[in-house]
């Protein structure tokens, strides 16, 4: 398949029209999208990530009003949170539709709805004129893409069109809460932290998940965020003998010499670099990526969540 590469939000917007899928930015990570009322465009998804099937969608909005097509309602708890951070890194879990297909949202009665604050995507999804599926644009387990080249690493030749724009802002996925019980609870750590949510309605609690539970939220069931090196989180006592192919990101420089590393000057900068230096880690054949650990509040809770998941192998 020939793979359109354009800036042109417009143009990207007519592959979606005609049934197609197309990769596109966020403020979080880049997207593959498709329209969410096509069933045939939404398994397509699946096969080209190599999704499992259990593994819901979250849906992409340019206005509140196209919530309205997706969801049986928007409750008081959801609406505050609209009211508070969308458009932004948020997603919020609601009860779909019979509109929505069951494939789209892994078979549960539940959505999860967000409104990208990119300008590109806005200008993208507002073009498609229907709300847009869209999980990462990389293969099932892999590192999230940030920028359209990580993308087109996984995705070249196997879909429509990529929207090109730039190395995304945040790189971590949304934050998602749901909103379809009295308690508000929050399911994935991203950029809005617990404190934040909790600043809006008081009562929302961290989920976590037991045995049996439905997973409401990608990025929870399966193995995600992995590089091809294996990833480690760095004790500083650690002794490190061999360093030949052995690379480092944190925010403070170890005593070891690594053959590649990444010192941030901040955590969301850490978190923002995270996912493209396991890309490079991949393209320079480093065999183990070790991490530093940072202090678990605001997106350092996010961080450290995509850390700990990327080293479960």
């Amino acid at each position: 398949m020939d793979t359109v590469l354009t800036k042109s939000p417009e143009l990207a917007a007519e592959f979606i029209r005609n049934g197609g899928i197309v990769a596109f930015p966020t403020e979080t990570v880049y997207g593959l999208g498709a329209n969410v009322f096509n069933a045939r465009a939404i398994k397509k998804i699946f096969k080209v990530k190599k999704r499992p099937g259990d593994n819901p969608l979250i849906a992409h909005v340019a206005s509140v009003d196209q919530i309205k097509q997706l969801t049986s309602g928007i409750n008081g708890r959801a609406e505050k949170f609209i009211n508070a951070f969308f458009p932004g890194p948020l997603t919020i879990v609601l009860h779909k539709s019979e509109r929505v297909s069951n494939i789209a949202t892994a078979g549960l009665d539940t959505i999860g709805v967000r409104m990208p604050r990119l300008e590109i995507a806005r200008e993208f999804l507002s073009a498609c004129g229907t709300p847009v599926v869209a999980p990462s644009a990389n293969i099932s387990g892999r590192p999230s893409p940030t920028t359209w080249q990580s993308v087109a690493e996984d995705m070249f030749g196997k879909i429509e069109c990529f929207l090109q724009g730039d190395m995304t802002e945040i790189g971590l996925e949304s934050t998602v809460v749901d909103c379809t019980e009295e308690t508000p609870l929050l399911l994935r750590q991203g950029a809005i932290s617990l404190e934040e949510l909790q600043a809006v309605v008081a009562g929302t609690k961290l989920h976590l998940p037991a045995t049996g539970d439905l997973i409401k939220s990608p990025g929870l069931k399966h193995r995600h965020y992995s590089p091809r090196a294996k990833v480690r989180i760095l004790d500083r006592d650690l002794q490190i003998t061999d360093t030949d192919r052995v690379a480092f990101i944190g925010l403070k420089k170890h005593n070891e010499t690594f053959k590649r590393e990444l010192i941030c000057d901040s955590i969301d900068e850490y978190a923002h670099s995270l996912y493209e230096f396991f890309r490079k880690c991949d393209r320079w054949s480093i065999d183990i990526i070790y991490c530093e650990p940072v202090e678990e509040k605001g997106i350092g809770a996010a961080l450290m969540d995509r850390i700990r998941r990327a080293a479960q192998s």
